[in-house]
């Protein structure tokens, strides 16, 4: 979301330039300016919470300028202040320990620049929250928005019975699952008669997501705060490796103000816009961060306070076949190649040596990942695959959440 506040920035300044303008062209931003952007959220879990501040980008293609050495400052209505430690450049956090939200109380969130700008949020409170009572899974199917074909998959939902001092809702969830490359890298090539074994094949990993979705919800006309069958998540089994072992999902539920509510409902009709800078410009995207400096400079993102419940489930391979779901297949382009593939044309030529077939290969692009040998152990060819299905740590890490249970 904080990469999507920046493309917020974007597009307002862009549209800015397309006023006066009939015909379409790609705008060059001569009036830039670098505005703040804040990603701030607040709770009362037991966890440390975060300011993120950085600056606009005058295009959507570069990453996003830091700001370091601020003085940030959480203030509650009771007269308690708490400094937040700088961890990384640009991301501030409250100590878990000595700090954590309460709700019921107000809180205000003060920013001075190591520049001298100084930057204050409207007070917010933070309102209770109901637990989660249940959160599962069923088989559901969508169609998808890049080619039209319907998609089967698992849909997570929640139930929540309990009542809240606020009528708005957001969720957000994050997922970890457990994968297994197919054609593994088993060995090292040096040399047709030097063939080594790794010692540790990068075979199975864990992946992990946080949402950048946008689920908010208001029951301001309706009769109850309660939930039931509430869809947070959908996975297409067969578009994903998400489901091919482990999957783990936790869902957080956050009780927010009527105007944090507003801020969110607007994101999401810009983020589904598709962020054409030729539509309506979004003039009407706010913030509840002011300049205490300058009035008119403008602030991106938001100061977010939240009552939060969570609660996570686990989905094996197994349930997946319960549901009679297809699974997903790499697509893994393959080749075993050796020297009594390429005969030599005429003598004396000798052909294409062992080494000539290995630099061919990972110098298209392959990677070596096993020999295959005839019954009297002479060497019979290499085999090769692509790197994301020879190599876990591509698109994962070996390292195993702390968390996780595998479920048999």
């Amino acid at each position: 979301m904080r990469r999507k506040w920046h493309q917020v920035a974007f597009l307002l300044l862009s549209a800015c330039s397309l006023l006066t303008c009939v015909d379409p062209y790609i705008p060059r931003l001569d009036k830039f300016e670098s505005l703040l952007v804040v990603d701030a959220l607040l709770t009362d879990e037991d966890r440390s919470n975060y300011v993120r501040l950085s600056r606009t980008i005058d295009s959507i293609d570069k990453e996003p300028e830091r700001i370091s050495g601020a003085h940030v400052t959480i203030n509650d209505n009771l007269g308690n202040s708490t400094v937040l430690n700088e961890i990384i450049p640009g991301e501030y956090r409250t100590d878990s320990l000595t700090f954590r939200g309460i709700t019921g109380r107000t809180y205000t969130l003060h920013i001075i620049t190591r520049e001298g700008g100084e930057y204050e949020s409207e007070p917010c409170v933070m309102y209770a929250v109901p637990d989660i009572d249940s959160l599962y899974f069923a088989k559901d199917r969508v169609m998808s928005d890049r080619t039209g074909e319907n998609l089967e998959g698992v849909r997570i939902y929640l139930d929540s019975k309990g009542e809240s001092s606020s009528n708005y809702y957001r969720w957000t969830f994050e997922e970890w699952w457990k994968f297994s490359v197919p054609e593994v890298k088993e060995y090292n090539y040096i040399n047709d008669s030097t063939i080594l074994p790794i010692a540790n094949v990068k075979k199975i990993c864990w992946g992990n997501r946080k949402s950048d979705e946008i689920i908010i919800r208001s029951t301001i006309s309706e009769a109850t705060d309660a939930f039931e069958k509430n869809p947070v998540h959908f996975v297409a089994s067969h578009e994903t490796d998400h489901l091919l072992i482990q999957y783990c999902i936790e869902v957080r539920q956050l009780s927010i103000s009527r105007e944090e509510y507003a801020f969110w409902d607007l994101m999401k009709h810009l983020d589904q816009s598709g962020g054409d800078i030729f539509d309506n410009p979004p003039f009407q995207v706010f913030s509840n961060i002011i300049s205490i400096n300058n009035p008119d400079d403008q602030v991106v993102g938001y100061f977010q306070v939240a009552g939060a419940k969570k609660k996570m489930i686990y989905i094996t391979v197994n349930d997946v076949n319960d549901l009679d779901l297809p699974l997903y297949r790499y697509k893994c382009e393959m080749f075993e190649k050796g020297v009594i593939d390429y005969p030599p044309p005429k003598p004396p030529d000798s052909g294409v040596s062992w080494d000539d077939i290995y630099s061919g290969f990972t110098n298209s692009g392959f990677i070596f990942i096993k020999p295959t040998f005839y019954e009297d152990g002479r060497l019979l060819r290499l085999v090769f695959a692509r790197p994301l299905c020879t190599d876990c740590t591509l698109s994962g890490s070996l390292n195993k959440p702390d968390f996780w249970v595998d479920i048999e």
